[in-house]
């Protein structure tokens, strides 16, 4: 291998985004690609998280490849959620169809990028010491792939086991017989919480936010439901690219308060017999995510559902949120029935915290101790900017992108931020807050026309406008702080790690609007966006 390899375009990651982006640009647009992936294996977020009970809370009929109607039809999918094996066995079985795994280097670490003003190229080095050199870059790094580890005091001194849920080990862990804490309910935290209450001889949940969950009803895929997607295909994927979520579900344009209270009872207690916590959230009614009256009809029927679950008074009480439901709808069934059992206990530790992790297990600020064999920290991720600020990127005038978004990341639609040429993120901050896959698509699709026009118009570069960039971000808080999102503690706006700059974090305007405002930019001439060093199109 030369001392620098020069390529079109390097892919960072290989899970959705990644695996599209280097299909779309090798056999697409026939360019030569470099794609570089962290594991061992394709699948991203889905070859970490092998925890117990990891699986989908979206519909499969959503959460999969849109653009290829013959790979929908013969990959059979076994459930309406998938588990975390039968999703990374398709996302393996995608990379082999396309013959990819010859343009992937496995277990490669990129270490930085730098933007050579003076060749118009990004040169990359990897963590093997390889250095490659290319006129685009695409990351596909995922929005819930950068790990939020905690360090609790003593953590080290722990005598059994310490497990996150999004590096989970490869062989199974078997708690049969053993005492086992976990740290955190949020999505991964009640999927094992579940499995966890079915195999430990006790159970301690640690719990700091209550959280509002609606089942999944998993079962086996429906055929009929399939073969009306299929008979049009075309149809079915326009409608989830000019939704609001992209779920693959109809939205309700009905507000809450226009019906009666009879009416919204049925409405609700229908969502809730359906499943999916984003089906609740958006399809039973239009306004629960921005109108306080709306969101408090939605809560108070989740607690009582609740109410009618939960056994034991003080465990309801402790697990019944006080606040909003503002944050990502999680959706798992038998979570709370989990509580019932005899061996499963609740820790508030908002109201008496965590002091440390000893040698025997947790001890909270109250000097009690709980003795454990096995700690799961369910503690989530550093969501949507973390992984891009793990890699040392520099862009124009030497600046890092660590340097430009110390205060917060900046972008333009969610794909590119100023002053980083040709650098282009996939679901990148100020990106569509969806579902993930088929936008992923959608945006890798913007991106492949963006390189295109640059190559076919004689260009270098392109790249959004200061102040572009600047009427974006404002277009993005106008609409993010008209939502509920922006009250509520969590990971949309980064409150959930420390020292992260607490803002929005995305476009909540939904995908048909921004399918509406981004789509038309190939046609418009990029407005907005600077080319080969000069203004292609007024911003």
């Amino acid at each position: 291998m030369p001392d620098v390899v020069d390529v079109d375009v390097v892919v960072i990651g290989t899970g959705f985004s990644g695996i599209y982006a280097l299909h779309k640009l090798r056999d697409g647009l026939g360019l030569n690609v470099q794609s570089f992936e962290e594991a061992d294996g394709v699948g991203g977020t889905w070859y970490w998280n092998t925890y117990p009970g990891a699986r989908s809370d979206t519909e499969v009929n959503a959460y999969c490849y849109l653009t290829d109607k013959e790979l929908f039809e013969e990959w059979k999918w076994s459930e309406r959620y998938p588990r975390q094996k039968e999703i990374l066995a398709y996302l393996n079985h995608c990379t082999d169809r396309w013959d990819l795994r010859r343009s992937i280097q496995f277990s490669t670490r990129i270490e930085s990028t730098r933007f050579n003003e003076e060749t118009g190229r990004w040169e990359i080095e990897t963590n093997k010491g390889q250095k490659f050199t290319a006129q685009f870059v695409i990351e596909g790094v995922g929005l819930l792939s950068s790990t939020n580890y905690p360090d609790f005091p003593g953590q080290s001194t722990f005598a059994g086991q310490i497990y996150h849920t999004a590096r989970w080990p490869k062989e199974k862990v078997d708690v049969t017989g053993k005492r086992v804490g976990v740290i955190g309910t949020g999505s991964s935290g009640t999927q094992v919480i579940v499995e966890m209450g079915k195999e430990a001889q006790e159970l301690f949940v640690f719990q700091r936010t209550p959280q509002y969950c609606v089942p999944a009803n998993h079962g086996p895929l429906d055929p009929e439901k399939m073969k009306r997607i299929l008979d049009d295909f075309e149809g079915y994927r326009e409608s989830v690219l000019r939704s609001i979520t992209s779920f693959g579900f109809e939205e309700s344009p009905v507000p809450a308060m226009s019906v009666s209270a009879e009416e919204r009872e049925r409405v609700f207690e229908d969502s809730w017999r359906q499943g999916n916590g984003f089906r609740f959230m958006f399809a039973s009614f239009s306004d629960i995510g921005v109108d306080p009256e709306a969101n408090k009809a939605a809560t108070d029927f989740l607690k009582k559902k609740m109410a009618e679950t939960i056994k034991d008074k003080k465990t309801l009480e402790t697990l019944t949120p006080k606040d909003l439901w503002a944050k990502r709808p999680l959706c798992n069934d038998g979570y709370f029935e989990t509580f019932n059992k005899d061996h499963v206990h609740l820790v508030d530790v908002k109201a008496d915290p965590i002091a440390a992790i000893t040698e025997k297990g947790i001890r909270l600020e109250s000097g009690a101790e709980y003795e454990l064999d096995v700690i799961v920290l369910a503690t989530g991720f550093d969501a949507v900017s973390g992984m891009y600020l793990k890699i040392d990127q520099t862009g124009r005038k030497g600046i890092t992108l660590q340097q430009k978004w110390e205060e917060r990341p900046r972008t333009a639609y969610g794909m590119m931020s100023a002053g980083f040429p040709n650098m282009f993120m996939v679901y990148g901050p100020m990106g569509p807050f969806t579902n993930q896959p088929p936008v992923h698509e959608w945006q890798v699709d913007w991106m492949a026309d963006a390189i295109q026009y640059v190559r076919d118009n004689g260009l270098q570069t392109i790249e959004p406008t200061e102040e572009f960039e600047e009427e974006w971000m404002q277009t993005c808080d106008d609409i993010a702080y008209q939502t509920l999102f922006m009250k509520v503690n969590s990971w949309i706006n980064g409150s959930n790690v420390v020292g992260k700059p607490v803002t929005n974090y995305f476009y909540m305007g939904g995908m048909g609007a921004y399918n509406d405002v981004v789509g038309g930019a190939k046609e418009a001439g990029y407005p907005g966006f600077r080319t080969g060093g000069a203004l292609s199109h007024s911003a």
